[in-house]
């Protein structure tokens, strides 16, 4: 079933029908203030760490029919009293005449009509700026006048956002409301909790004059707080108490009296639910907000700036779906995902020490590099941080205080307190910022390493070059039996953790392919010496991965610590797993012949009509010598489940073999718009990637869970731009190396690359994958495949043909 439909010329998804399967969300301003809104009306929003300064309660273990955070109530004066309903359906699940939830870039707009009323209500974050707006138009649809009110209601959380559950006696007696009082019936109603360790405040307000509050949930659901969000008692009377909580469970509700409307009149209402250090100081800025002009000019710049963001890039194809993706949702998620990494969303709430992980902020960022490098290249040098002196790589950490800590490793005394991974993907980082960029000086920039003395100053700094050199010679020294990587705590598959000792061949590969990144930097610095050190580590460690880890049809994942093979034809359960196959391709250690049969496995044993499987079969029970990855069911998550991550790595194996065809294949596969036929089964936003699908051997094959935040996302606009279409930047120019699927004709891409915009057309007259034939600039032949380097601001036309 089709809940909602796409609108390119919008950048938009139109959702139809609030009764969705689950949640979805969108996202609203950024990680200094926001959160998310979901499709009918809720919100989750804080500012900055969603751990400790959190602002509104979200709890989505909740029914979806539950209100949550923020909602709108509509009151009708009737003959015999007050009608009263919520434009955004939930809480009041009322008959709706039209429903539209417009999921667009950085805002949501939801359009209803209910009982002959049309609201509509834009919600957004000005950009930079430290307050959500609800912008609330409401028209009279009704061929005679209406009284109407509109009251909108916020719930406050506590700012721990932890304590709302482990100390219900505590947390109410700290929260207190106070109304401040001003002109013409304008009311700002502030939220504040005593013991905190700063003095911000919570506070929301609106640009029409308030008749009466409420701040004490209790007194607004009514009949002893027995009444409901479904059916507030406290509506039914003509004012609500005007009462300030001093303890309890606070709320915000500000009731307007817009009057009598006559048919065809519209009214407006701008609300503002923000935080700031002082109320009085804040007010100038709070006055500027309740001006209409200035609310619409917010708007407009937030257009702007998603404009600017995505006119990097523009793909013109056959196919609109991938157009679909590629040019608007894929990196708009990619934006959202290096914004809040792991943080905060339906799915983690921003509870506890997680914050951000050095792994995944590492893989983000390379999806908005093109985009924005200047934010990209701050969080490169916020991630650089928490490296340490060996080269190793604290696990995650919190971007607002930088401090870090081992994850889940610090919590297991019989495993390595490190991840094998971390530090390896910040090379990975680095160099496509050198390769988007051009700035070779960045590699001179001294940053400190994490590890610490006494008075908490760093021990030691390095410059980016050092940092990345320590990453390369910490995975050089940490070799096992095998002469592979060791696995350490885990690798990028977490949930497999194996006692001290163990070998990764995730980790070797990716090994692999930081070293080609090295030469690529070393002999661009013309370091002759030490490109040569790094094609022999490369060589060294190829040579050990083909002569242990070959098991006759495809590559083996692990080692364990007494050289016993898993992801292995011998074993009973996770025979084959993905990464293993499409790794040595990526890393260029897989020979040919090789290359081929393993990825030819991938297709015969891990390959569904839903995407690609981990691995297979799954584990049926929990073994604690394994790890997490057997307390899940066979078919979910990394037990047997597709989970998207690695179908990507397998869509960029493919194209290196130039297999174009499986490649598209694979990606058609997962590409979320074209689950929009089918939302029953797949249930999440079809305008982003989730993390994860139930695999085939879990009774729900094709369900998808924990959506937006996914390292999917910046890999499959990676696959997408630089590996089927080719647009791959490099030191020396763009390089255009597409590998595409046979039947197509060709495509069109605008790229803007190091100043200057390229207009590139491929043609695929002979229908081949892979390989170009001719490449002409402005006009001119040019040998090879990389576009120069023009840095001239001028558009420059690029033809092709394969």
């Amino acid at each position: 079933m089709r809940y909602g439909y796409f609108d390119n010329a919008s950048k938009e998804y139109i959702i139809t029908d609030p009764k969705l399967p689950v949640k979805w969300i969108n996202y609203v301003g950024g990680l200094y203030f926001g959160g998310f809104v979901d499709h009918t009306g809720g919100s989750l929003i804080c500012k900055g760490d969603p751990a400790i300064n959190r602002i509104v309660k979200y709890i989505p273990q909740l029914p979806d029919s539950d209100f949550k955070g923020e909602t709108l109530y509509i009151r009708i004066k009737e003959n015999d009293g007050y009608k009263f309903f919520s434009p955004f359906y939930v809480p009041t699940l009322d008959n709706y005449d039209l429903y539209e939830c417009h999921v667009g870039l950085g805002y949501s707009r939801i359009i209803s009509e209910f009982y002959g009323i049309r609201a509509d209500i834009t919600i957004y974050v000005p950009h930079k700026s430290d307050r959500v707006i609800r912008d609330i138009k409401i028209r009279n649809l009704r061929n005679k006048p209406v009284d109407i009110d509109v009251i909108p209601v916020v719930e406050y959380t506590h700012f721990d956002a932890l304590k709302q559950f482990d100390n219900n006696d505590w947390v109410p007696q700290t929260m207190q409301s106070k109304a401040v009082y001003e002109e013409n019936g304008l009311i700002t109603i502030t939220q504040f909790a005593f013991m905190r360790k700063n003095s911000s405040v919570n506070y929301f307000t609106s640009n029409n004059s308030v008749s009466s509050f409420e701040t004490d949930r209790r007194l607004f659901l009514g009949n002893n707080g027995y009444g409901t969000w479904a059916c507030p008692i406290s509506l039914y009377n003509d004012e609500l108490s005007s009462y300030e909580a001093l303890r309890g469970d606070n709320i915000c509700a500000l009731m307007h009296h817009l009057g009598q409307m006559d048919p065809g009149g519209e009214k407006r209402v701008i609300t503002q639910l923000g935080q700031c250090e002082n109320v009085k100081e804040e007010k100038k800025i709070i006055d500027y907000y309740r001006n209409e002009e200035n609310v619409d000019k917010a708007f407009s710049d937030l257009k702007s700036f998603w404009d600017k963001y995505l006119s990097t890039l523009h793909v013109e194809t056959p196919d609109e779906d991938f157009n679909t993706m590629v040019n608007i949702h894929n990196p708009r998620q990619c934006y959202i995902t290096k914004n809040w990494s792991r943080y905060l969303s339906l799915y983690q709430m921003g509870l506890g020490s997680r914050g951000m992980g050095f792994r995944d902020s590492s893989q983000d960022v390379l999806g908005i590099l093109g985009n924005m490098p200047e934010e990209g290249c701050e969080l490169i040098e916020k991630l650089l941080q928490v490296q340490k002196i060996d080269g190793s790589a604290m696990h995650q950490f919190n971007p607002v205080t930088m401090i870090a800590d081992e994850g889940d490793a610090r919590e297991r005394q019989d495993r390595p307190k490190y991840y094998g991974d971390d530090h390896l993907w910040i090379v990975l980082a680095v160099s496509t910022y050198l390769k988007e960029t051009g700035d070779i000086d960045f590699l001179d920039l001294n940053i400190p390493f994490y590890d610490k003395n006494k008075d908490g100053l760093p021990l030691e700094n390095g410059t980016v070059m050092e940092h990345l050199q320590r990453a390369i010679e910490f995975t050089h020294d940490n070799i096992g039996q095998h002469g592979l990587a060791l696995l350490g705590f885990a690798d990028w598959n977490d949930t497999v953790n194996l006692p001290a000792g163990a070998e990764s061949v995730f980790n070797a590969n990716l090994y692999g392919y930081a070293l080609l990144e090295m030469m690529d930097i070393a002999r661009y610095l013309n370091e002759v010496e030490l490109a040569r050190k790094y094609q022999n580590y490369h060589e060294t460690m190829k040579n050990a991965f083909n002569d242990a880890c070959w098991d006759g049809e495809w590559y083996i994942r692990y080692f364990d610590k007494d050289g016993n093979a898993l992801g292995s034809k011998n074993n009973d359960k996770c025979k084959i797993y993905v990464n293993a196959q499409s790794w040595p391709v990526i890393s260029r250690f897989a020979p040919a012949d090789r290359a081929k049969k393993s990825l030819g496995a991938v297709y015969k044993y891990l390959n569904t009509s839903k995407g690609i499987k981990l691995s297979a079969p799954g584990y049926n029970g929990y073994n604690p010598d394994i790890g997490g990855i057997t307390t899940y069911p066979p078919g979910a998550k990394e037990n047997g489940g597709i989970f998207l991550h690695a179908n990507i790595w397998a869509i960029i194996a493919e194209t290196i073999v130039g297999n174009g065809d499986r490649a598209y294949e694979y990606y058609n596969q997962i590409n979320p718009v074209t689950k929009n036929n089918n939302i029953d089964e797949f249930e999440c936003e079809p305008y982003v990637y989730p993390q994860n699908i139930l695999g085939d051997e879990h009774p729900q094959f094709g369900l998808a869970r924990n959506s937006w935040l996914s390292g999917t996302a910046s890999w499959a606009y990676q696959a997408a731009t630089r590996y089927i279409l080719g647009i791959l930047p490099s030191l020396e120019g763009l390089i255009l190396d597409p590998c595409i699927p046979a039947q197509w004709n060709g495509f069109r891409v605008t790229r803007k690359f190091r100043n200057a915009i390229y207009i590139i057309e491929v043609a695929n007259t002979a229908h081949m994958s892979k390989g170009i034939k001719t490449l002409i600039v402005d006009g001119k032949k040019i040998r090879g495949n990389i576009i120069p380097i023009y840095d001239d601001g001028n558009e420059h036309i690029v033809r092709a043909i394969m």
